[in-house]
């Protein structure tokens, strides 16, 4: 694309077509992201099907996935296709999904919306967040001012401010929390939170122990005049079944 400096870029986590896990997460928002077909909605009691669409609309468009590398713009002197390099498709093969986190949960994040997360932490998964984050920066546009100021906006710690000058962002390395996004951002109403959080459960409760595990990276190029990703590389690992 030209204006390409306009260009985004991320590195996702997906889980492997087919796994219970995926087609779950593809009745729930509505999107096969292997494909981007719209599929039906599945129908939650505890909320009305306009509000479920509402609520959804958001990671719909990108289908369900865990963000390695949070999106940024192009450096200037890098092309468009950098990401999508013989070495990004290195860096990928080179590497195993991580071994599989045997229980997700459903969780509130701080920017009030529904998640799974690992029930606990694995180190597997946050190197892998490190390298994406590491071996991929020369890549990246320095954040101006205008986008230091806005992500400052949201109150960070000191830790996180040396982080997003650094890094572009502020939520990487130790800062970094692996998380499948459900929802988009819900009202900080009571009831309007607790019936998304049921509906959310309910609907990945019927996998038991929902787990990550035969998953796949993902680099996905973006532009802002387009609504979603496309694939660029994507390199499968067979996860080991770990605890």
């Amino acid at each position: 694309m030209n204006g390409e400096g306009a260009a985004v870029r991320a590195l996702y986590y997906a889980t492997a077509a087919g796994d219970g896990l995926a087609v779950t997460a593809s009745q729930w928002l509505g999107r096969d992201p292997e494909t981007g077909q719209a599929r039906a909605l599945r129908p939650c009691r505890a909320l009305p099907m306009d509000r479920l669409v509402e609520i959804t609309a958001e990671p719909r468009l990108y289908g369900f996935h865990g963000t390695l590398k949070a999106p940024d713009r192009a450096a200037p002197t890098a092309p468009p296709s950098a990401i999508c390099s013989t070495r990004s498709a290195g860096f990928a093969a080179g590497r195993r999904a991580p071994s599989r986190c045997r229980a997700l949960r459903t969780r509130l994040s701080c920017r009030a919306s529904c998640a799974l997360v690992p029930a606990a932490r694995r180190a597997e998964l946050q190197d892998l967040a490190d390298r994406c984050v590491v071996e991929f920066d020369e890549f990246r546009q320095p954040a101006d001012e205008a986008e230091l100021a806005r992500r400052r906006a949201a109150g960070l710690s000191p830790r996180q401010d040396e982080l997003l000058v650094r890094w572009g962002y502020p939520y990487v390395l130790e800062q970094w929390r692996f998380h499948l996004t459900l929802t988009g951002r819900l009202a900080r109403r009571r009831r309007t939170v607790g019936d998304c959080g049921d509906c959310c459960a309910s609907a990945f409760a019927r996998l038991h122990r929902p787990a990550v595990g035969g998953a796949a990276i993902s680099a996905s190029s973006v532009s802002p005049r387009r609504a979603g990703p496309s694939s660029c590389w994507r390199a499968s690992g067979s996860a080991a079944d770990g605890g």
